[in-house]
């Protein structure tokens, strides 16, 4: 028993007393059971060095007295002790929802919590240290308004995306594919190119569809070419020259904007050197692909590649060294005059890029929801701050004679921390305060329609320029021919398709309507309606304005009847109602068939009701009966000396007690082999013994022929109650063994 009380102490005194009381928790066995009351005396609410006791125990409420702690043992179940202690190792303490409502002085179960002992992620972890409510946002109030510059969306077009047959820009594959296609040198690397030359070749038709809706700014997938920057199965792309030449032509002339964005694992600041080498490597192919475009003059300056500077590594100012030297080193002149920085969503903030980007002479791109997420703490969230750093930002721009380009989305609606806010929202509300010629693109989920979001809204672009969808419907692809299903052993065979053919140049292009926009939320508007059959409304349509028409039946109705047609057709066109037993209700006829072959012949009623005892008690399994003397004549013994076995099938006599004497009476059972019908008797002695037994039983010169009726009735009853004793007595020792089990 150990008290525990600090009365009149100072603060060094409590917290060695925390220290002594924690090493004993962590030494004693009577650690598995902590009194909820006894810790409060020991926990000091403000200056708390021992992790265990403040995880244990909430603040101690004044006036409390001291409490002893029980040792467990007292009305414990040894099976609910706790193993382990708090503070031990790879076990860490975490209370249970059980103790927390113990009123003090309760002895209570300490029991671990798998939820809360689950490992976190860094970001996890992080997430939880940022506040669970954001400030709202400060934005500006100036709109672009009337626009005068270029807005794009990113790598995708929905709707062509969902024509047919599909245009967009990304299509790849596994390296397990390429190898699968004979090896590398001799089928895997003709099958990649092919994908990438299909990819080059709907961008022109990319760039078309643009041109016709407003959209004169777009970003080139980066996987437009799978593994072209792979260490090991990467290629050139000057089998693509000719495909992404008259794509960057057809962008020239039109006016268009190209933009690469290199993905998340290109760092130029990472410390490790086999990272370094495939971000160059990636950024020379990203280089190359700008160059086969054949961009000239300004569209080839303003088709730049935007860059994250990526993880930190523990250290900010090492990682911008590292990436100093490598962007000075390592990167051609055709690189460093397509990179630009953006400031990210979860490190680099703007101020931490823009020194770094005027120092080396490369444009930063503004990412107002990436800015919204992680900024310097001397600005505030929104877009009403940030436009004091316009200028200089602006300047890296000019300096290079480059086209500025800022990135604009929102957040999902509800959203408070950083990981939650990182999403993009399908479409954006509003444009920022940037400049009105500026190049704004647009990363939001639904790429081009939100375009044509902003486009409604503020009217840019005119009216006519978009009309919405019709549901389910499209009038610019071609559909595949339907295949009509034939029965086995016959191949499928394509139906004709009688309608007009779609030109290849006009597939996906909305048709003369301009039928492109789709709500938001309705993308399936853009796919063709699911099949759903409705069985019911069929029927219904099927009988209208018809009186008295039979309702089609259904699947198992129709087998069911050609089922019918079959049997009547094999009982000779008689239809017949009765119907057909079961396997169970078969056997049991069958048996009943064998007994009332025995007992047909017999007109006796004690006959009958003898050998249905007989049967019956044939029939009972693990059961105790009665002892009743039958006498029972073998096969063996029937076929050796049939007149005993006709005499031993005779009645058997068996005396019972009367009122007032006693009366010999006969008891008549028949043969084994009538009694029980799975016996395999001979024909000639079943019948022989049938015969017996009538004679026997329908004679009438005996004197005692009406007693012996009268006796036979009263042994029949008797037999019946020990039959019924015997079955009840049965089933109270199954209905034990049952309950026993349970």
């Amino acid at each position: 028993m150990f008290k525990c009380s600090f009365q009149k102490i100072g603060t060094q005194e409590k917290l060695l007393g925390q220290r002594i009381l924690t090493r004993f928790i962590k030494t004693t066995a009577s650690s598995r059971y902590i009194n909820t009351t006894w810790l409060h005396h020991c926990s000091t609410p403000k200056k708390v060095t021992t992790k265990g006791v403040e995880r244990i125990m909430p603040k101690r409420k004044r006036g409390t007295a001291a409490i002893t702690a029980a040792p467990p043992s007292e009305g414990i179940d040894s099976s609910q002790t706790r193993q382990g202690s708090p503070g031990d190792e790879g076990s860490p303490f975490e209370p249970s929802e059980v103790e927390s409502e113990q009123t003090p002085g309760e002895l209570v179960p300490v029991v671990k919590n798998k939820a809360i002992r689950k490992k976190k992620t860094k970001e996890e972890l992080k997430e939880d240290e940022e506040p669970k409510e954001r400030p709202p946002e400060t934005n500006s109030d100036y709109l672009p308004i009337p626009w005068k510059g270029r807005i794009g969306y990113a790598c995708l077009n929905t709707y062509l995306r969902t024509s047919n047959p599909p245009i967009f820009c990304s299509r790849t594959c596994r390296i397990e594919t390429i190898l699968k296609q004979g090896g590398y040198e001799n089928g895997g690397l003709e099958y990649v190119q092919s994908l990438g030359l299909a990819n080059a070749k709907d961008l022109s038709k990319m760039i078309l569809w643009n041109e016709k809706y407003g959209i004169k700014f777009l970003r080139i997938s980066s996987e437009m070419f799978p593994f072209a920057s792979h260490k090991v199965y990467g290629y050139n792309l000057d089998f693509a020259r000719e495909a992404l030449g008259e794509a960057g032509k057809l962008a020239m002339d039109l006016g268009h904007r190209l933009t690469t964005h290199p993905g998340q694992f290109t760092q130029l600041g990472s410390p490790r050197p086999e990272v370094i080498e495939a971000s160059v490597k990636d950024l020379e192919y990203h280089s190359q692909l700008f160059q086969n475009l054949g961009l000239k003059g300004q569209a080839d300056k303003d088709a730049v590649m935007i860059l994250h500077m990526g993880g930190m590594f523990g250290d900010k100012g090492a990682t911008l060294d590292r990436f100093r030297e490598n962007y000075t080193t390592l990167l051609s002149d055709d690189i460093k005059a397509r990179l630009v920085l953006e400031n990210d969503d979860v490190i680099w903030s703007v101020h931490d890029l823009l020194p770094i980007c005027e120092e080396l002479n490369i444009p930063m791109v503004l990412d107002y929801h990436h800015h919204n997420i992680i900024h310097d703490p001397s600005l505030r969230a929104g877009t009403l701050d940030i436009m004091t750093l316009f200028d200089r930002i602006k300047a890296t721009w000019t300096r290079k004679g480059i086209k500025q380009k800022q990135h604009y989305s929102e957040p999902c609606p509800g959203t408070v921390t950083g990981r939650e806010m990182r999403k993009h929202s399908p479409r954006v509300a509003r444009l920022p305060p940037c400049a009105d010629d500026m190049d704004l693109m647009i990363e939001a989920k639904d790429k081009e329609q939100a375009v044509f979001e902003l486009y409604r809204k503020y009217n840019i672009g005119g009216e006519g320029l978009f009309n919405e969808v019709i549901p389910h419907e499209r009038i610019d692809d071609n559909k595949p021919p339907k295949k009509t299903r034939k029965k086995k052993g016959q191949e499928e065979e394509a139906e004709e398709d009688v309608s007009e053919k779609v030109p290849e140049n006009d597939v996906g292009m909305g048709g003369a309507e301009r039928r492109v926009y789709w709500p938001e939320g309705k993308e399936e508007w853009l796919s063709p309606a699911k099949r759903v059959r409705k069985k019911k409304e069929e029927d219904v349509s099927d009988t209208a304005g018809v009186e008295g028409a039979e309702k089609k039946p259904k699947a198992r109705a129709r087998k069911a009847a050609v089922k019918k047609e079959d049997d009547v057709s094999d009982t000779g066109g008689v239809e017949t109602t009765e119907k057909k037993p079961k396997a169970r209700a078969r056997k049991t006829a069958v048996k009943k068939e064998e007994q009332s072959e025995g007992t047909e012949s017999q007109p006796s009623k004690t006959t009958k009701t003898a050998s249905t005892v007989q049967v019956k008690h044939e029939e009972q399994d693990d059961r105790e009966v009665p002892n009743t003397k039958k006498k029972r004549v073998t096969k063996k013994a029937a076929i050796a000396n049939p007149e005993k076995s006709e005499l031993a099938s005779s009645p058997a006599k068996k005396s019972t007690n009367t009122t007032s004497t006693k009366t010999k009476t006969k008891k008549t059972t028949l043969p084994l082999s009538l009694s029980n019908p799975q016996s395999k008797a001979p024909p000639a002695e079943k019948a022989a013994a049938i015969e017996a037994s009538h004679v026997e039983d329908s004679s009438e010169d005996s004197p005692l022929s009406e007693l012996e009726t009268d006796t036979e009735e009263a042994a029949t009853q008797k037999l019946k109650k020990e039959f019924l004793e015997a079955d009840q007595h049965a089933d109270g020792r199954r209905r034990s063994r049952r309950l026993a089990k349970v």
